[in-house]
C-alpha cells in the first residue's frame, strides 16, 4: 500500500520554509523540513523523497554542493531537484543549476501556483512509480513460483527502462509550467497519466494466462 509521499524542504532560512509549507499544503503529502545542506543529507540517509525543494544560498554547504552530494549516492541520484534562488546571474548561473542535476530552476519569487504544479508532477509520479514497483514485485514472485524466474527478471528490466523514459519526460512537463494557465498544467498531467497508463498496461499485459 502506498503511503503519502515524503517532499524535503531545504532552506536556512525559517520563514522560507513556512512559506513553502503553506503553498504544499495542499497536495497532503508528508513535508519534511531541513534548515541545511547537512541535515538535509541526514535526512536522506533513512526516507526516501519524492522531490527536494532545495535553496540555493545557504550558509556553509551551499544548494550547488548539497545536490552534489545527492547525486554522488546511488540511494538518492535519482530523487528530482528543483533549485529555488532569490538571486538571478543569468544563463549562466542557472546551468550551474542543470549542471548540478536539478530538474528545475525557479527564481523567487515564485508564482505559488506554478510550483505547487510542478511539485505535483513528480508527487503524482512518485506514487504512481511505487504502485508500479509493488505489482511488479508481487508478479515476479508470482512467476518465480510458476518456475519461470527468468521472465520475471525480464519484466523488471523492461519496465525500468520504461519508468525511466517516463521520469525524463515528467521533467520536461514541469519546464512546461511556468507562468502557464491551468490548461498547460492539465494537458501536461493528462499526457503523464497516458504514458504511466500504457506501462500499468503493459504489466498487465505480460501476467501469466492475460493472453
Amino acid at each position: 500500500m502506498v503511503q503519502k509521499a515524503k517532499i524535503l524542504l531545504v532552506d536556512d532560512r525559517p520563514e522560507n520554509l513556512l512559506a513553502l509549507e503553506a503553498i504544499l499544503s495542499a497536495l497532503d503529502q508528508t513535508l519534511v523540513r531541513a534548515s541545511s545542506g547537512e541535515e538535509a543529507l541526514k535526512a536522506l540517509l533513512t526516507d526516501d523523497f519524492a522531490v527536494i525543494l532545495l535553496d540555493v544560498q545557504m550558509p556553509g554547504m551551499d544548494g550547488f554542493e548539497t545536490a552534489a552530494h545527492i547525486k554522488r549516492r546511488e540511494r538518492t541520484r535519482d530523487i528530482p531537484i528543483i533549485f529555488l534562488t532569490a538571486i538571478n546571474h543569468g544563463p549562466h548561473h542557472t546551468f550551474r543549476g542543470y549542471a548540478a542535476g536539478a530538474v528545475d530552476y525557479i527564481s523567487k519569487p515564485f508564482d505559488p501556483w506554478v510550483l505547487r504544479a510542478k511539485v505535483s508532477v513528480f508527487v503524482d509520479l512518485y506514487m504512481k512509480n511505487c504502485q508500479l514497483k509493488e505489482q511488479a514485485a508481487l508478479l515476479r514472485l508470482q512467476l518465480e513460483a510458476d518456475g519461470q524466474p527468468a521472465l520475471g527478471s525480464a519484466l523488471i528490466g523492461e519496465l525500468s527502462a520504461r519508468l525511466a523514459a517516463v521520469e525524463e519526460q515528467a521533467e520536461a512537463l514541469t519546464k512546461q509550467l511556468d507562468g502557464s494557465p491551468e490548461a498547460a498544467a492539465a494537458a501536461s498531467a493528462a499526457h503523464l497519466e497516458r504514458k504511466l497508463a500504457g506501462l500499468r498496461r503493459a504489466l498487465e499485459a505480460l501476467r501469466p494466462g492475460s493472453g
